[in-house]
């Protein structure tokens, strides 16, 4: 997959902001710092200043170089030049979530109250329903989508999968989202089990797709 810098530089400005942001805060930041929240979005664990500000830059870094060099190892390769925009997105979705959460945690370091559980549950949900609408544009590949041994072995199975996964995605964000803000305990336990029975039904469901293209014998 050919990249220019169009594609890549949104990419690259939020990676030099996550660092940029650290080398900012490291000089006023205490020697403990929160990394870790509760689901009522209380501080449940502390960590050094190093792990605090700079865990999420270095997985967001880490993250970028992995999803960059993969479509140059995938033996489908020539693929992803058919939905590189939507490759490109999904990259800039996960950076962009990383860049947000870290942005909420620095702000609690400034002092600034912020309901971390509405704020992460609603972005996580955003970037579900994002890959929803993005799936149904991926291609046949071995790293980029849902990738069952029935998916990977008919093009076919591969596509309707996708087509359907779009729309649970969808459904599943939603209920993310609706998670955040009711903040209800069964509305929490809803939306994790949508994901679970969602993510099983596909796999399921591309089996079947498989099995109906056999021959009888």
């Amino acid at each position: 997959m050919k990249s220019t810098w169009k594609l890549e530089l949104p990419q690259l400005l939020v990676l030099a902001l996550m660092f940029g942001l650290a080398a900012w805060t490291w000089p006023t930041a205490p020697d403990k710092v929160p990394v870790h929240w509760n689901l009522a979005g209380e501080v449940d664990r502390y960590g050094s200043r190093a792990e605090g500000l700079l865990i999420l830059p270095g997985m967001a870094l880490l993250i970028y170089v992995l999803l960059r060099a993969l479509p140059r190892l995938d033996p489908r390769r020539e693929n992803y030049a058919r939905f590189a925009g939507s490759y490109t997105a999904m990259r800039l979705g996960i950076l962009g979530l990383l860049f947000a959460i870290d942005g909420v945690m620095l702000l609690t370091l400034r002092g600034v109250a912020v309901d971390v559980g509405l704020v992460v549950g609603g972005l996580v949900g955003l970037l579900l329903v994002g890959l929803g609408m993005l799936l149904p544009r991926f291609q046949p590949n071995w790293f980029a989508g849902i990738r069952t041994p029935w998916t990977l072995s008919s093009d076919r199975v591969w596509q309707q999968t996708h087509a359907l996964g779009g729309k649970l995605f969808v459904v599943m964000g939603l209920l993310v989202i609706l998670a955040g803000l009711s903040k209800a305990p069964w509305v929490f336990g809803l939306a994790m089990g949508s994901v679970v029975l969602g993510s099983l039904g596909l796999v399921v469901y591309s089996y079947l797709l498989w099995r109906r293209e056999q021959p009888t014998t």
